[in-house]
């Protein structure tokens, strides 16, 4: 098992910048890729950014260019800064770890609001 733990999220202006963090523990070795999903009310749960082990680093068409994911593998923390923040990312931003048996693990999510 994995167990996941976002930080970083708040209350930020259109054009602003914020870091998310997620620490994860447990059987960390066993992680295939990691990624952050967001949700926003009334909508689905979407990809934002993806980086598998030793792959191509996705990001969704909407941020490509604003947000960066990265990994710190000394601290099993996996980072995503948010560049140029706009309304529409406001959302809960989840962590995602994806296992060697593709078992899926979720962190409890952390709140993103940009006001205009």
């Amino acid at each position: 098992q994995v167990q996941l733990v976002e930080s970083g999220g708040g209350l930020v202006q259109a054009g602003g910048s914020l870091t998310l963090a997620c620490a994860a523990s447990g059987s960390i070795n066993s992680i295939n890729a990691m990624g952050w999903y967001r949700q926003a009310p009334g909508k689905q749960r979407e990809l934002v950014a993806h980086m598998p082990s030793g792959g191509t680093i996705n990001y969704a068409d909407s941020v490509k260019g604003r947000f960066t994911i990265s990994r710190d593998n000394a601290k099993n923390t996996v980072y995503l800064q948010m560049n140029s923040l706009k309304p529409e990312d406001t959302a809960v931003y989840y962590c995602n770890a994806v296992l060697e048996n593709f078992s899926r693990y979720w962190g409890q999510g952390t709140q993103v609001t940009v006001s205009s």
